[in-house]
């Protein structure tokens, strides 16, 4: 999830999952336009496609967890990515490379209550964590409801002591409370170095109430030392907030080793369905191969891979399309999405027509939102028309959500979301969970069924589809 605008600090948030969307808006009716018959025909022949599901089992099976950072099993997963690209048809295929700066990669990550009611809890280290030494650090911890509570505290206020922040995540349609309640994650960690803790613990970002603990990426400024940072599972966290208030001082020992080892080389796995007119543009889809370790990246994002993937065969199978749509399963998104920066540097003298990513699970597509200059505004109306029959409703917010395609987007790019339910996404985003018995077949085909009619459409539109005019 993942990816749509944070709504709070949003500059200061690392990559997501796909980024949290906007609040809920007005919706209009479909347009009273014509859907193609070949285009209808390809949306229900979707609905019976199981392409994304195998390349779902695939990679979570045979290759699992797809470490961020220029990992072993993300290189396994580039080759395997082009193999299966190849055997289905596709065009081109190739792994473009690119070389990661100083690589954050984790260590042991324990934490147990040492008083005064002792017992273990689970975490995991924040990606850019610091450091505890390798024997500890055990210290009394300072309770924030919010962390709002957290960043009212003087500078220095908290030395020698650990910030537990513990804000609760509701879950949203669209994903809006990753952008509020993420903000512990994004910028939490910055905040209590500055304020002088240890060490911080945050309550899993995170609308489930077990005991895996959601991973994620934070930052810290220029100049701030980084200190241990850590999520506890939502239950965990739970626990340790009713410790505090019984109203005796409480203290952890942590124990967190992660290391920087420096640069390694990645890359993005690339593939195309050529088009009949090169200069009417690229149509670019596609969704991050990487993966947190925790769990085998099943709906972050093996599903979003196999969705865009399987609707790109389904048009390619219908017949050479106006447009060359290029499939990019992206690297290093979950590290601050390196995999689309180096895409848009490598391919910054080539027009792209439009970019989409699905980056938010496995669950029903409900929305689409475009970002269309004038010229292709009938586009928008078609694609209205011909998702309608799918349950999916036009929204009247700006396309163009997600970190890998955002470095494309910014240059002028159209831009097309179809927003999936986010209901259950962060019940397993990051977690042990993550993984293949969470995707629902039936929704999965409804996503491919979407994305379908969308390429379909878009590919074939003979309007010129030129850059869009975006506010800063």
């Amino acid at each position: 999830m993942k990816r749509l605008a944070l709504m709070l600090l949003a500059s200061a948030a690392p990559a997501a999952a796909q980024q949290a969307a906007p609040a809920a808006r007005s919706r209009t009716a479909p347009p009273a336009v014509a859907v193609d018959p070949k285009v209808a025909a390809l949306r229900d022949k979707a609905l019976g496609d199981d392409v994304a599901y195998a390349i779902t089992e695939g990679l979570t099976t045979e290759i699992g967890q797809r470490g961020t950072g220029g990992s072993d099993a993300q290189a396994r997963a580039r080759d395997w990515g082009v193999a299966k690209l190849k055997a289905l048809g596709f065009r081109n295929v190739r792994i473009e490379t690119y070389t990661l700066p100083d690589v954050w990669q984790r260590g042991v990550e324990t934490a147990e209550v040492v008083a005064p009611y002792p017992q273990v809890l689970r975490l995991t280290a924040l990606g850019n964590s610091g450091a505890t030494p390798a024997t500890g650090l055990t210290a009394p911890i300072v309770y924030f409801a919010s962390l709002g509570d957290l960043m009212a505290m003087p500078d220095g206020s908290l030395t020698g002591r650990i910030a537990f922040v513990s804000n609760a995540m509701q879950p949203t349609q669209d994903g809006s409370s990753y952008g509020s309640s993420g903000a512990a994650r994004f910028v939490g960690p910055n905040i209590a170095a500055k304020k002088g803790a240890a060490a911080i613990v945050i309550r899993s970002i995170g609308t489930d109430h077990g005991r895996g603990p959601h991973a994620g990426t934070t930052n810290f400024d220029a100049g701030v030392t980084p200190i241990p940072a850590a999520a506890l599972s939502v239950a965990d966290a739970e626990n340790l907030e009713r410790m505090v208030k019984l109203g005796k001082p409480v203290s952890l020992k942590l124990t967190l080793t992660p290391r920087l080892i420096g640069p390694r080389q990645s890359g993005n796995v690339i593939a195309e369905v050529p088009g009949t007119d090169k200069d009417a543009g690229i149509v670019l889809v596609g969704g991050h191969l990487d993966s947190w370790e925790l769990g085998t990246g099943a709906i972050d994002d093996a599903s979003g891979l196999g969705i865009t993937t399987a609707a790109a065969k389904l048009v390619m199978d219908a017949g050479r399309p106006r447009r060359t749509i290029r499939v990019v399963w992206f690297g290093d998104e979950e590290i601050g999405g390196f995999g689309g920066q180096e895409y848009a540097k490598a391919h910054a003298g080539e027009r792209h027509a439009s970019a989409s990513e699905s980056d938010f699970g496995a669950d029903r597509v409900w929305r689409v939102e475009t970002a269309l200059p004038d010229s292709a505004r009938g586009v928008g109306d078609r694609l209205a028309a011909a998702l309608a029959p799918l349950g999916i409703v036009r929204g009247s917010g700006v396309g163009g959500d997600g970190t890998d395609i955002g470095p494309v987007i910014r240059t002028g790019v159209a831009g097309i979301d179809l927003n999936q339910s986010g209901l259950r996404y962060f019940d397993v985003h990051h977690t042990p969970e993550d993984t293949l018995d969470r995707v629902d077949p039936e929704q999965l085909r409804q996503n491919v069924a979407a994305w379908t009619t969308m390429l379909a459409i878009v590919a074939n539109a003979p309007e010129d589809i030129g850059p869009v005019a975006r506010q800063p």
